[in-house]
Protein backbone atom coordinates (compact mmCIF):
# COMPACT_ATOMS: atom_id res chain seq x y z
CA UNK A 1 0.00 0.00 0.00
CA UNK A 2 0.90 3.72 -0.86
CA UNK A 3 1.84 5.73 2.40
CA UNK A 4 -1.40 8.03 3.05
CA UNK A 5 -0.84 11.50 3.45
CA UNK A 6 -4.16 13.94 4.83
CA UNK A 7 -3.54 17.16 3.43
CA UNK A 8 -4.68 19.11 6.31
CA UNK A 9 -4.14 20.80 9.29
CA UNK A 10 -7.26 20.00 11.16
CA UNK A 11 -7.37 18.23 14.14
CA UNK A 12 -11.27 17.16 13.36
CA UNK A 13 -10.70 15.93 9.93
CA UNK A 14 -7.19 13.77 11.85
CA UNK A 15 -9.57 12.45 14.70
CA UNK A 16 -11.69 10.76 11.65
CA UNK A 17 -9.32 9.38 9.87
CA UNK A 18 -7.30 7.89 12.98
CA UNK A 19 -10.77 5.70 13.04
CA UNK A 20 -9.55 3.43 10.04
CA UNK A 21 -6.40 2.05 12.02
CA UNK A 22 -4.42 3.14 9.15
CA UNK A 23 -0.69 4.58 9.21
CA UNK A 24 -0.64 8.30 8.00
CA UNK A 25 1.12 11.47 8.13
CA UNK A 26 -0.65 15.13 7.62
CA UNK A 27 0.70 18.37 5.97
CA UNK A 28 -0.82 21.11 5.77
CA UNK A 29 -1.47 22.69 1.77
CA UNK A 30 -1.03 26.23 1.03
CA UNK A 31 -3.67 26.95 -1.78
CA UNK A 32 -5.61 29.61 -2.52
CA UNK A 33 -9.54 28.95 -0.97
CA UNK A 34 -11.61 31.58 -2.48
CA UNK A 35 -14.73 30.89 -3.90
CA UNK A 36 -15.02 31.89 -7.60
CA UNK A 37 -18.44 34.25 -8.32
CA UNK A 38 -21.28 31.94 -9.92
CA UNK A 39 -19.38 29.11 -8.74
CA UNK A 40 -21.88 26.92 -6.82
CA UNK A 41 -20.80 25.49 -3.51
CA UNK A 42 -20.89 21.36 -4.14
CA UNK A 43 -18.39 22.52 -7.21
CA UNK A 44 -16.43 24.45 -4.62
CA UNK A 45 -15.62 21.94 -2.17
CA UNK A 46 -14.95 18.90 -4.80
CA UNK A 47 -12.28 21.55 -6.36
CA UNK A 48 -10.77 22.79 -3.17
CA UNK A 49 -10.93 19.33 -2.05
CA UNK A 50 -8.69 18.08 -5.34
CA UNK A 51 -6.63 21.24 -5.08
CA UNK A 52 -5.60 20.21 -1.43
CA UNK A 53 -4.62 16.85 -2.86
CA UNK A 54 -2.91 17.67 -5.44
CA UNK A 55 -0.66 20.86 -4.20
CA UNK A 56 1.42 18.36 -1.81
CA UNK A 57 1.74 15.55 -4.95
CA UNK A 58 4.97 17.18 -5.56
CA UNK A 59 6.64 17.00 -2.58
CA UNK A 60 4.74 13.67 -1.44
CA UNK A 61 5.21 11.59 -4.76
CA UNK A 62 3.76 7.83 -4.60
CA UNK A 63 1.37 8.57 -1.92
CA UNK A 64 -2.36 8.52 -1.32
CA UNK A 65 -3.08 11.97 -0.74
CA UNK A 66 -6.76 12.58 1.00
CA UNK A 67 -7.97 16.32 0.72
CA UNK A 68 -11.50 17.56 2.12
CA UNK A 69 -13.47 20.80 2.07
CA UNK A 70 -16.64 22.02 3.92
CA UNK A 71 -19.01 24.37 3.72
CA UNK A 72 -22.68 25.00 5.31
CA UNK A 73 -25.23 26.61 3.63
CA UNK A 74 -28.00 28.35 4.53
CA UNK A 75 -30.46 29.01 2.10
CA UNK A 76 -28.76 30.20 -1.06
CA UNK A 77 -26.09 31.40 1.31
CA UNK A 78 -22.45 29.57 1.93
CA UNK A 79 -22.27 30.20 5.59
CA UNK A 80 -18.04 30.01 6.76
CA UNK A 81 -16.57 29.53 10.04
CA UNK A 82 -17.25 32.38 11.82
CA UNK A 83 -14.26 33.04 13.87
CA UNK A 84 -15.58 35.34 16.75
CA UNK A 85 -18.73 35.10 19.18
CA UNK A 86 -20.93 38.24 17.23
CA UNK A 87 -20.46 35.80 14.24
CA UNK A 88 -21.10 32.74 15.49
CA UNK A 89 -24.42 34.06 17.36
CA UNK A 90 -25.37 35.85 14.30
CA UNK A 91 -24.82 32.73 12.12
CA UNK A 92 -27.34 30.33 15.01
CA UNK A 93 -29.57 32.63 15.29
CA UNK A 94 -30.06 32.62 11.31
CA UNK A 95 -30.13 29.02 11.84
CA UNK A 96 -32.91 28.60 14.25
CA UNK A 97 -36.12 26.56 13.26
CA UNK A 98 -34.22 26.29 9.98
CA UNK A 99 -32.32 23.77 7.79
CA UNK A 100 -28.22 23.71 7.44
CA UNK A 101 -26.94 21.89 4.36
CA UNK A 102 -23.28 20.84 4.90
CA UNK A 103 -21.15 20.01 1.65
CA UNK A 104 -17.91 18.24 2.00
CA UNK A 105 -15.93 17.29 -0.86
CA UNK A 106 -13.32 14.57 -0.62
CA UNK A 107 -10.36 13.48 -2.80
CA UNK A 108 -7.95 10.72 -3.17
CA UNK A 109 -5.26 11.37 -4.74
CA UNK A 110 -2.67 8.89 -6.03
CA UNK A 111 0.25 10.79 -6.78
CA UNK A 112 2.20 8.30 -7.93
CA UNK A 113 -0.38 7.22 -11.33
CA UNK A 114 -2.30 10.79 -11.11
CA UNK A 115 -5.35 9.13 -10.41
CA UNK A 116 -7.75 11.20 -8.70
CA UNK A 117 -11.33 10.11 -7.44
CA UNK A 118 -13.63 13.28 -6.47
CA UNK A 119 -16.98 13.44 -4.65
CA UNK A 120 -19.01 15.56 -2.57
CA UNK A 121 -20.79 14.45 0.38
CA UNK A 122 -23.95 16.02 2.11
CA UNK A 123 -25.55 16.33 5.22
CA UNK A 124 -28.48 18.10 6.72
CA UNK A 125 -28.72 19.69 10.23
CA UNK A 126 -32.51 20.67 10.63
CA UNK A 127 -32.07 23.07 13.82
CA UNK A 128 -34.31 23.68 16.89
CA UNK A 129 -36.27 27.29 17.65
CA UNK A 130 -33.11 28.59 19.24
CA UNK A 131 -33.33 31.96 21.32
CA UNK A 132 -30.87 34.42 22.12
CA UNK A 133 -30.00 33.17 25.42
CA UNK A 134 -30.16 29.76 24.30
CA UNK A 135 -27.40 30.30 21.63
CA UNK A 136 -24.67 31.98 23.86
CA UNK A 137 -24.96 29.68 26.85
CA UNK A 138 -23.93 27.43 23.82
CA UNK A 139 -21.25 29.85 22.46
CA UNK A 140 -19.65 30.26 26.21
CA UNK A 141 -19.97 26.93 26.74
CA UNK A 142 -18.22 25.36 23.12
CA UNK A 143 -16.88 28.24 21.87
CA UNK A 144 -16.94 26.41 18.32
CA UNK A 145 -15.21 29.62 16.44
CA UNK A 146 -13.74 27.22 14.09
CA UNK A 147 -16.46 25.38 12.76
CA UNK A 148 -18.54 26.11 9.56
CA UNK A 149 -22.13 26.65 10.73
CA UNK A 150 -20.99 27.58 14.65
CA UNK A 151 -21.48 24.72 16.06
CA UNK A 152 -19.63 21.16 16.96
CA UNK A 153 -21.70 18.25 16.13
CA UNK A 154 -19.49 15.92 17.93
CA UNK A 155 -20.30 17.57 21.15
CA UNK A 156 -22.48 20.05 22.51
CA UNK A 157 -23.79 21.34 19.76
CA UNK A 158 -25.93 18.01 18.79
CA UNK A 159 -28.34 19.83 21.61
CA UNK A 160 -29.12 22.52 19.06
CA UNK A 161 -30.24 19.91 16.43
CA UNK A 162 -34.51 18.52 15.94
CA UNK A 163 -32.80 16.09 13.29
CA UNK A 164 -30.72 15.14 10.98
CA UNK A 165 -30.22 13.44 7.43
CA UNK A 166 -27.60 12.16 4.98
CA UNK A 167 -25.59 9.47 3.89
CA UNK A 168 -22.14 9.20 6.49
CA UNK A 169 -22.34 11.40 9.56
CA UNK A 170 -18.72 11.75 9.53
CA UNK A 171 -19.09 13.94 6.53
CA UNK A 172 -20.89 16.90 9.42
CA UNK A 173 -17.65 16.59 11.07
CA UNK A 174 -15.55 17.08 7.91
CA UNK A 175 -14.43 14.00 6.52
CA UNK A 176 -16.96 11.38 5.12
CA UNK A 177 -15.47 8.03 5.88
CA UNK A 178 -17.69 6.06 4.36
CA UNK A 179 -17.32 7.57 0.74
CA UNK A 180 -13.25 7.77 1.41
CA UNK A 181 -13.26 4.19 2.73
CA UNK A 182 -14.71 3.53 -1.18
CA UNK A 183 -12.15 5.25 -2.91
CA UNK A 184 -9.30 3.64 -0.78
CA UNK A 185 -10.66 0.06 -1.55
CA UNK A 186 -10.62 1.30 -5.06
CA UNK A 187 -7.08 2.10 -4.47
CA UNK A 188 -6.44 -1.47 -3.06
CA UNK A 189 -6.28 -0.33 0.61
CA UNK A 190 -7.21 -2.96 2.62
CA UNK A 191 -9.50 -2.00 5.47
CA UNK A 192 -9.36 -3.24 8.28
Amino acid sequence: MLPLLLASSSTYRRELLSRLRLPFVCSSPDIDESHRPGEPAIELVKRLAEQKARALAASHPAHLIIGSDQVAVLGNRIIGKPHTFDKAREQLLAASGASVTFLTGVALLNSQSGACQVDCVPFTVHMRTLDEARVERYLHAEQPYDCAGSFKAEGLGVSLFQATEGPDATSLIGLPLIRLIDMLLAEGVQIP
